[in-house]
């Protein structure tokens, strides 16, 4: 074997696995799980449940090719992309700071905060959060495994606690109407109901799950815990000051002789990423949607101010309460402000992580270097997203549903772009071996296609 070239490593037991899977998952928990799907359940019902088991079964598949560039190179897509298109980093670093620099998530773990305290101004607690935020990366607090027992905690304790008052609060008719849901089979109507907003419909189905540029990180994450040729990438164990000294990191992977052991451990690994992902992004994901959207329906469908920001967040609580105990109605509002906070935090990460990548690449390519230093980088985008969402706030744009939706919709149509993108890289970089079947292909495809069409559709729809 040349010097140059390194063994394909066979994958290790399965629970060592685990991970990254839970971290891709919690950066969707307080967009599409906990604010716009029970926020269209508690206004239109179980009908639309099938949307978010589609959107989060289209993002497996989405994911799942982004780990399959990984696994087989060793670096990340962002990487692969800019060796075909120059303009790449410039559009994802673009299109992330559009998709999620607007402070939605954070504006509503502030206001279902506030409410349990009974602060009026929650704007001044979410211009605090985005700050503490800030902090808490700024101190270091941005490794791998970190944001793994982090997600994996607030997942495994949120999920059952959710699942119990679900069981507490529902009628075997509401689990029946869950059922329908899945399926399509509204109250009175059939998929879609007589003046839904299609943006809030769209946010809400490219919610299911991360979304937008963050299913993307999903390649930066299963390098980072050393999935295929992941093993012999750089692991970025703090992207700060370490004794004075900031990391060099080498973003491009490394080569592998093609052997019969490789095409053999290939598929090994294939096997079982295929079903922690399934497991953990699938399945644990669609259950938290359909938990979140019971719970949302049977303590607040049909109430009045339901349709008002995140109101039916706070309807949720004052129900438990009274049916339950008071403590408990509090428990949940606190649970679903520090899911929110979170996840906003897991966002900031991950999409200055995104930016500073795509940021780094197109200077070493400027450059001719092979490594470069992260950090101040990843400051500069970090602080910049933290900037630019005080300013918001205080020009009186705070609105969290609103602010939710804009950047669900952007995120949507990034997806477009990603999908294809990564459908080229695949075709263009893999092995064929390695490289989808033609089903896979094929379902790609269509989901691109859907991407496309419902991102025009809910433009016109806008501009009527």
């Amino acid at each position: 074997m040349s010097k140059n070239l390194k063994s394909f490593p066979p994958p290790p037991a399965f629970k060592k696995l685990i991970g990254p899977s839970f971290v891709i998952l919690a950066l969707g928990l307080g967009s599409g799980e906990v604010i716009l799907w029970p926020y269209l359940a508690s206004n239109y019902g179980l009908g639309i449940a099938w949307g978010a088991l589609l959107g989060i079964t289209f993002q497996y598949f989405i994911n799942m090719e982004i780990e399959r560039y990984a696994l087989v190179k060793g670096e990340s897509v962002f990487v692969g992309i800019a060796k075909f298109w120059r303009g790449a980093p410039i559009w994802f670093i673009l299109s992330t700071f559009a998709g999620f620099g607007l402070p939605g998530i954070i504006a509503a773990s502030a206001k279902v905060f506030s409410s349990i305290f009974g602060i009026e101004n929650f704007v001044l607690v979410a211009i605090g959060f985005l700050i503490l935020i800030g902090l808490i990366l700024s101190a270091g607090k941005t490794v791998y495994g970190l944001m793994e027992k982090l997600t994996k905690t607030i997942l495994l304790i949120g999920v059952p606690f959710i699942f119990l008052l679900a069981i507490f609060l529902s009628r075997s008719v509401d689990w029946l109407a869950l059922a329908q849901g899945l399926v399509g089979q509204g109250e009175g109507y059939v998929f879609l109901p007589v003046g839904i907003a299609l943006a809030t419909f769209l946010g809400a189905f490219a919610y299911s799950g991360a979304g937008g540029n963050l299913n993307l990180t999903q390649s930066i994450y299963v390098k980072e815990k050393g999935y295929g040729m992941g093993k012999y990438a750089q692991k970025i164990a703090g992207l700060f000051k370490r004794d004075g000294i900031e990391q060099e990191i080498k973003l491009e992977g490394e080569k592998f002789e093609m052997t019969e052991a490789a095409k053999k451990n290939f598929f090994a690994w294939w096997k079982k990423i295929s079903l922690e992902h399934a497991l953990v992004f699938w399945f644990i994901g669609a259950l938290s949607i359909s938990l979140l959207m019971l719970l949302s329906y049977v303590t607040t469908f049909g109430q009045g101010n339901n349709a008002s920001g995140i109101n039916f967040v706070i309807n949720e609580g004052a129900a438990i309460g009274r049916i339950l105990a008071p403590g408990i109605g509090v428990a949940f509002l606190f649970a679903v402000s520090i899911m929110l906070f979170q996840t906003q935090l897991g966002v900031m990460d991950s999409t200055s992580r995104i930016m500073a990548e795509n940021a780094a690449i197109a200077q070493m390519k400027r450059s001719g270097k092979k490594t470069i230093r992260l950090s101040k980088i990843y400051f500069s985008f970090l602080w910049a997203q933290i900037t630019f969402g005080i300013i918001l706030f205080l020009l009186g744009i705070s609105e969290p549903k609103t602010l939710i939706i804009l950047g669900a919709c952007l995120n949507a149509a990034a997806m477009f772009v990603h999908i294809g993108l990564v459908s080229i890289l695949n075709r263009k970089e893999l092995p064929k071996i390695f490289q989808p079947r033609l089903w896979r292909k094929i379902l790609l495809g269509i989901i691109f296609i859907f991407f496309g069409v419902f991102s025009v559709v809910v433009l016109l729809d806008q501009l009527a």
